[in-house]
């Protein structure tokens, strides 16, 4: 991405190497040509079904930090023409929180609702997130890369001087940027309280998007049976943070992590288990407010 340090951009690189051996051997006359190969039919188009499994893989992978393409395609592949852009509220969350753990998890909230309403949001609103997510950066000791990826994208967006695909393209590579990033500056501990709010807002915005369409097992299954996910947090909560006071936060995270990981452990998920899902998600979500 032209307007991102350097420094960040991915390094990739594919090297085929072809080596072939001389024998010594005087070169023998070329024989007739091969007969060519006779055209064989296509098989017949395979019935599409709801595949669960592939499901659950893109869940997963859209978890930790939500983009809109994965999210939403697991859903459209579920059937569910819903948008998440449509569910995504107008949180206000204080980005000058006193508690290092709430302002993580309140940037994590904020991330994912940018990156899922940016076609969709107004300018407006579009500035307002960056300048939130900013905040909290800042205050989270994000360092100055972040901020000022964040004040180049911000001008670019209120000069009109970015199409709606590229800014798509940039905030979604944002997403999957940021968090390693600030990682370096900020800490470890600040990594997974992020990530954590991420996923929190997605799985909010997904079980209410299943709420919305009565669509449950084996769809809800797909999408929400995340106990690697759910793991994943617990143990940074009960292993990795113990030795910090946990505060009023990452108390109630813990309670809803706890929530969660019984219904993860189930084998399909029912009406029930949705609702649960809803209702765990949004009790951490209405405490940040």
């Amino acid at each position: 991405m032209n307007h991102r340090p350097s420094s960040w951009s991915p390094a990739g690189l594919l090297t085929l190497a072809l080596l072939v051996a001389c024998s010594g051997e005087p070169a023998k006359p070329a024989g007739p040509p091969p007969e060519a190969p006779k055209p064989v039919a296509p098989p017949p188009a395979a019935e599409q079904k709801l595949d669960v499994a592939q499901l659950q893989a893109e869940a997963v992978a859209a978890a930790l930090v939500p983009s809109p393409a994965e999210m939403q395609k697991a859903l459209t592949n579920a059937g569910i023409s819903t948008q998440l852009a449509e569910l995504v509220k107008d949180n206000k969350f204080k980005m000058d929180a006193t508690s290092k753990d709430q302002l993580a998890v309140c940037t994590g909230v904020v991330l994912a609702d940018l990156v899922l309403t940016i076609k969709t949001a107004t300018k407006e609103q579009k500035l307002d997130r960056l300048n939130r997510l900013k905040q909290g950066f800042n205050g989270l000791g994000g360092g100055a890369d972040v901020v000022a990826t964040i004040d180049d994208l911000s001008g670019r967006i209120a000069n009109d001087a970015v199409s709606p695909d590229d800014l798509i393209k940039e905030i979604d590579e944002l997403s999957g940027v940021m968090v390693p990033e600030l990682k370096l500056e900020a800490g470890d501990w600040v990594v997974p309280l992020i990530q954590a709010g991420s996923w929190l807002e997605g799985s909010n915005l997904v079980s209410a998007a299943l709420q919305k369409a009565g669509k449950y097992d084996p769809i809800a299954t797909g999408l929400l049976r995340q106990p690697a996910v759910v793991d994943h947090f617990i143990t940074y909560v009960n292993h990795e943070g113990k030795d910090k006071a946990p505060d009023q936060v990452v108390a109630r995270l813990n309670e809803t992590l706890s929530t969660l990981k019984v219904v993860a452990n189930k084998e399909t998920l029912t009406e029930q288990d949705v609702a649960t899902v809803q209702s765990a998600t949004s009790a951490v979500l209405t405490m940040l407010n």
